[in-house]
């Protein structure tokens, strides 16, 4: 899927989104039995959940997963699949009930090739309270035993891995990638890590070739994009010797994984040593487009994107429009989606006059970025000032639909959706539904997917008191968003 990534973000960022409060939840920083719970809808659990991602291959066929507290308080990974338009109730991810004795589990990653037929990762906590990475795949709408991602027990020295993003090209064909860790200090040291699945049967994890613990003090993977089985791409950070963090990407041509390059052009612009590739899309093989956010010289943070044609990787540039846009000095693209060569939609976040967060949109069409602006009808809702995109997804060009959330007047995060036209952005609508559910004031999407113009999901969570949280749902079916729904356990 191509989904939101997790930054690794800048102070001034970091206090943009604190000061949103717009960030992924993550839980705390055999086979017949399996069969059987997947079957079984989770009961007795309390409504504390989030959906994280959700990739839907045809409209009214989703997939979506998340994590939701047990009566214990522990934190369970679940899914939840849409068939002909109405969502079931939700499942434990088989498998994950036994794999997650430490009790902090979740589903951070879908990605689906076609209806029935998916992939997710996450993490899970074992016995010994290390943080182990998972991976679990659907097969004609039958979902498999959860496994520790093959090979991931040895890289992960440190005991904390997870895998931060999955894409599935066709059925039994995935690329994911996420960190594992190697011992330094007192949290560990992370490193970027990729895995494939091939006809069904996932392989081992491998370090992003090019990088070693010699000449990476930290990385991570944070966003992965397959356009055909064994063309994926692959873009994050990584901190090397001179403690600088440089934003990377890396290709895989032929079911081989090249060699991680520095994005060109990026050196130049991130005075400041510190970039990051967040997201990352492939529309064919060879053919991507990437964004995330570098430090200029004073310091500030600015947006970037950079695009792949051919298998050759351009020089990044700055979001076009940005910097006039981004006074205040904190900005970021969140996620990048790309459904043809040259033709891509992108979102995040700027930080406008009186340190005020805006979320804005900007699009690639046959190979040049337009400039950006912000999200119609936000500058409304967004009373409070603190607004973002958190997903982009594009079934077509010029046919997308972003969420996210903002600050009402009240003090209140809402969730919102919007949807782009015939290359014309529409205006941003707080989810329908959500104001009435919403009465703790914490609502946010998460993620968004489209399988065709005027048709996606998104999902993600709303506040009802201090000890209730509940994860939601919600469709757009030929153009119109319908009423958000709250994912049943």
């Amino acid at each position: 899927m191509r989904r939101s990534p997790v930054l690794k973000l800048g102070p001034a960022a970091v206090a943009a989104l604190a000061a949103a409060g717009s960030i992924l939840v993550t839980a705390a920083d055999a086979r017949a039995a399996s069969a059987q719970t997947a079957r079984r809808p989770l009961v007795g659990t309390n409504t504390s959940a989030s959906v994280q991602s959700i990739s839907c291959p045809l409209a009214g066929r989703c997939a979506a997963g998340g994590f939701f507290v047990d009566r214990a308080g522990h934190h369970q990974a679940f899914l939840i699949s849409e068939r002909r338009g109405s969502w079931g109730k939700a499942i434990e991810v088989p498998g994950t009930g036994i794999l997650n004795a430490g009790g902090s589990a979740q589903v951070v990653s879908v990605s689906c090739a076609s209806a029935g037929d998916c992939a997710v990762g996450g993490f899970y906590t074992d016995g010994s309270k290390e943080i182990q990475a998972f991976v679990a795949s659907e097969k004609r709408g039958v979902w498999g035993n959860a496994i520790e991602v093959p090979g991931s027990a040895q890289l992960n020295v440190a005991g904390n891995a997870r895998i931060v993003s999955v894409s599935c090209a066709s059925p039994g064909d995935c690329g994911a990638g996420g960190f594992y860790t190697l011992p330094f200090g007192r949290v560990g040291s992370q490193q970027p890590f990729v895995v494939n699945e091939k006809h069904g049967v996932w392989g081992k994890a491998i370090e992003v070739p090019g990088f070693t613990s010699a000449n990476v003090v930290e990385g991570s993977v944070g966003s992965v994009s397959c356009a055909s089985a064994g063309n994926c791409a692959a873009g994050g950070s990584f901190e090397g010797s001179s403690f600088r963090t440089q934003a990377f990407v890396v290709s895989e041509d032929g079911g081989h994984w090249r060699k991680a390059i520095e994005v060109p052009g990026s050196a130049a612009i991130n005075a400041g040593g510190l970039a990051v590739v967040g997201s990352v899309s492939c529309s064919s093989a060879g053919n991507c487009g990437a964004g995330g956010f570098y430090t200029d010289r004073s310091g500030l943070e600015q947006a970037f994107v950079v695009s792949e044609k051919n298998g050759q990787w351009h020089r990044a540039i700055e979001v076009p429009g940005s910097a006039a846009l981004n006074v205040g000095g904190a900005a970021a693209v969140s996620s990048v989606s790309c459904p043809s060569a040259g033709s891509c939609g992108a979102g995040g976040f700027y930080s406008s006059r009186g340190l005020a967060v805006q979320a804005f949109v900007v699009s690639e069409r046959t190979g040049h970025w337009r400039r950006a602006i912000e999200v119609p009808g936000t500058r409304a809702l967004n009373a409070g000032g603190q607004a973002r995109i958190n997903s982009v997804s594009c079934a077509s060009a010029g046919d997308c639909a972003a969420g996210g959330s903002y600050v009402d007047r009240p003090g209140h995060r809402q969730a919102f959706v919007v949807s782009e036209s015939d290359s014309t952005w529409g205006r941003a609508t707080e989810v329908p539904g959500t104001a009435a559910l919403n009465r703790g004031g914490l609502a946010v999407v998460n993620e968004v997917s489209c399988a065709s113009p005027g048709n996606c999901g998104a999902g993600g969570s709303y506040l009802v008191s201090t000890r209730r949280s509940p994860a939601f749902v919600v469709n757009e079916n030929d153009g119109i968003w319908g009423g958000a729904k709250t994912v049943g356990f």
